[in-house]
């Protein structure tokens, strides 16, 4: 092992686990957000309860991505300084966007909406969630818009080695960016949904307090139509894939061979006839390249080296992707027709609602492995190999002593933020003490 493969070790460990707070904080901002728009509207208490008591839960998420979020933008410097210089050029623009425009607007309005309570007009109060809100879902683009590049570049040349920028409009509308986006958006919401329906199914095998049948309802619609923007732009990413990255198709499907009307492979052994080239190219007699061949062709176009990635790990990790996602969606259908007109939630519905949180966050972490190990070997598909990326020189001993500190402090943060989360949910909603009698007569002074 050398200092390659530490430094790739340490930036999927700390990639992995800043990943597990990004899309429960794009998608429960939104959530929040709408229970307090359902206050505004209706006026109910059950709903100014719900906005208050997952807001903390969304806030104490929102710290903790910030605080790992960092360290990813650190090891660009620290362990592969050959990539940053590559791809500066390019990648400055989008992310000076994200941090300058998508995370100030977040940071500010959360801002106002946390100490705003009481303080601001009611309707400014909720603009500031929204905006907040957004503000992730934002960033989230400009993120997802360069790394979408590395798979894809478009809009830049190659000046004296260097990726130079030519078209910043090309970069943020990059067809795989336009496919990956609503992709990673929408997961996001699938995994906001199961953590408001695990959430939910724990108190109502406690209570059956109406408001808990009200979210839990609400994350199944969000969870259910989320799926199905996660399944319509993942037939978009499939068709890219199949132009753009067929050596990732090929090894996520265990195809070795140029195959006319290729199988789709379930599990090693059960097949589906034709469905991959439907899949691929919307026609059951088109051909997928296989990894061996394309290996062959990749040779004559870029040199010698292996060309294909971790071929278990990419096959594996799209099985798991796709079991888990559906399973969590699946659920939610299922309480969508079990709970219709308003019937109440079966206890054992609500014991399996727990199963919600983890399902989809497992989902969502194997499609980043999927995402990024399939590229491999390349940082940027076709002009930076991983192995050139590297920083030259960061010795074994200096990227081993930083995994190991790095993965020691993630592990304490997973306690803390398991503990904090924990005790907040068992907690409970809040219960509001009566308003004073001047209050109560003039209510518009609350605000």
């Amino acid at each position: 092992m050398d200092a390659l493969d530490l430094a790739r070790w340490q930036f999927g460990v700390t990639t992995v686990y800043h990943f597990l707070f990004v899309p429960l904080t794009i998608g429960l901002g939104i959530f929040v957000a709408g229970l307090q728009t359902a206050w505004h509207r209706t006026g109910k208490e059950q709903y100014l309860k719900l906005t208050k008591f997952f807001g903390k839960l969304f806030l104490i998420n929102f710290a903790m991505g910030v605080v790992t979020g960092i360290v990813q933008e650190f090891q660009f410097g620290m362990n592969w300084s050959e990539y940053s210089t590559f791809v500066g050029d390019v990648f400055g623009a989008p992310l000076a966007m994200e941090a300058l425009l998508a995370f100030f607007m977040e940071s500010t309005f959360l801002g106002l909406w946390i100490f705003g309570w009481e303080r601001l007009p009611k309707k400014v109060h909720l603009a500031c969630i929204w905006a907040a809100a957004i503000g992730s879902n934002l960033s989230a683009y400009f993120i997802l818009a360069a790394n979408a590049w590395m798979k894809h570049p478009v809009g830049y040349e190659v000046v004296d080695g260097k990726a130079r920028m030519t078209d910043l409009w090309a970069v943020l509308t990059n067809s795989t960016a336009l496919a990956q986006v609503p992709h990673v958006i929408g997961a996001a919401f699938v995994v906001a949904g199961g953590f408001v329906l695990a959430v939910s199914g724990y108190w109502l095998l406690r209570t059956r307090a109406p408001m808990w049948r009200s979210a839990a309802r609400a994350a199944l619609v969000m969870t259910a139509i989320a799926g199905a923007v996660v399944a319509g732009t993942g037939d978009m990413s499939a068709r890219l894939m199949y132009e753009q990255q067929p050596m990732k198709l090929a090894s996520a499907e265990g195809l070795e061979r140029d195959t006319a009307g290729a199988a789709f492979s379930v599990v090693p052994g059960v097949e589906i006839p034709g469905l991959l080239s439907l899949l691929s190219d919307h026609d059951p007699d088109a051909t997928v390249q296989g990894t061996e061949d394309l290996q062959r062709r990749f040779e004559q176009q870029f040199g010698p080296a292996d060309y294909r990635p971790n071929q278990p790990v990419v096959f594996w990790s799209f099985r798991v992707m796709m079991g888990f996602g559906m399973a969590t969606v699946g659920l939610s259908v299922l309480g969508l027709w079990l709970t219709r007109r308003r019937r109440e939630f079966p206890r054992w519905l609500s014991r399996a609602m727990l199963l919600a949180l983890p399902l989809p966050l497992v989902a969502v972490i194997s499609g980043w492995l999927l995402s990024e190990i399939g590229r491999q070997p390349w940082t940027v598909a076709g002009e930076l190999l991983t192995a050139s990326s590297v920083s030259p020189g960061v010795s074994l001993a200096e990227v081993a002593t930083s995994l190991a500190i790095f993965t020691l402090l993630y592990g304490a943060l997973a306690v803390a933020e398991v503990v904090l989360l924990t005790r907040h949910v068992r907690k409970g909603v809040e219960e509001r003490e009566p308003a004073p009698a001047a209050e109560r007569l003039e209510p518009s002074l609350m605000y």
